[in-house]
């Protein structure tokens, strides 16, 4: 195909979001060229063509057979599985097939695997799949404990949050202890466990703000400060106030701009007016980004000037002039 006719096509898939036809986007979908596929399943996703699911199964079908040369970059396959699952397809079959998939292409140096990307659409697609508990999260934990690729361990890890219970719980919480390479999984890990239960996660997750990985602390000060319940918010000032790590208690200022808790402005606006100087820069950089700069930023101003540092006050200048 040339790149003229290439164009052509492509201008018209996108002109189907504004005037949807299933006949249009069904060819669409049966044409050999994976970037030209991708733009057709992410239209038909957008448009909820439900009609179009069968054609989309197809053509993911399609795509798996020598899946190097027919889909590289795993561009259809990943358009076509987020589509199914936005639709809210339960092709349990599909979605496990698509979790078990890695493309490794040629790259400068090893073979690079295309289908992170994939396999974690598809981790979240299978907790809609009528499927036996059990069976949907003996696959996530596979997936949460073995996959080779960080970004789909920590999609199994939000995918057991969304079917809440004591087993997901537990899953989580063992591998918590049981840790990961990537501290990033650690702390989708906590946040997960603190989206199904922050009642009792909250001090689980705070044990950790103190512990002995300081990568794996600074992800406890951050899924804290993600939790929306006002007792993480109480949690991280609290743990400010006694933890001996600076490089927490920076984290711990930096995710309280975050908050949509009053109490965690107030006590960053405490900070400014009284903490070390350091602190008192964080804080106000933390402010400056989070959710209350404009409501805060005349008090901002006034802590900032009142202690006659020209080194605060500059950092106000320039952090709420952004």
């Amino acid at each position: 195909m040339g790149k003229q006719g290439f164009d052509k096509k492509l201008e018209a898939i996108a002109a189907l979001r504004s005037a949807p036809d299933v006949d249009q986007l069904r060819k669409a979908l049966n044409d050999r060229n994976n970037f030209l596929v991708s733009k057709a399943a992410a239209v038909a996703g957008e448009v909820a063509m439900q009609a179009l699911i069968p054609d989309l199964a197809a053509a993911f079908d399609r795509f798996m057979t020598d899946p190097v040369k027919s889909d590289p970059k795993c561009w259809a396959k990943n358009a076509i599985t987020k589509s199914l699952k936005d639709m809210g397809c339960d092709d349990a079959a599909l979605f496990l097939r698509g979790l078990k998939h890695i493309q490794l292409e040629p790259s400068y140096g090893r073979p690079e695997d295309s289908a992170q990307t994939l396999r974690g659409t598809c981790a979240m697609a299978l907790v809609a799949c009528p499927l036996p508990r059990f069976e949907i999260l003996t696959h996530l934990v596979d997936a949460l404990a073995a996959d080779p690729a960080k970004t789909v361990r920590m999609d199994a890890a939000r995918a057991i949050a969304q079917i809440p219970g004591l087993d997901s719980l537990l899953l989580l919480r063992l591998k918590t202890f049981a840790g990961d390479p990537d501290a990033e999984v650690t702390g989708q890990c906590f946040m997960s466990l603190l989206e199904i239960d922050p009642k009792d996660y909250i001090p689980f997750v705070a044990n950790f703000l103190t512990g002995p990985d300081p990568d794996v602390r600074l992800e406890a000060a951050a899924a804290l400060g993600e939790c929306h319940d006002p007792q993480a918010s109480a949690t991280l000032i609290e743990n400010y106030q006694t933890n001996p790590s600076d490089e927490v208690k920076r984290a711990i200022l930096l995710t309280l701009g975050a908050s949509r808790q009053t109490a965690a402005a107030e006590f960053l606006l405490s900070v400014i007016a009284a903490g070390r100087q350091h602190d008192a820069i964080t804080a106000i950089g933390s402010l400056a980004a989070g959710r209350f700069r404009d409501e805060y930023r005349e008090r901002v101003q006034v802590a900032s000037t009142a202690r006659g540092d020209a080194k605060l006050a500059a950092t106000f200048e320039k952090e709420f002039s952004k």
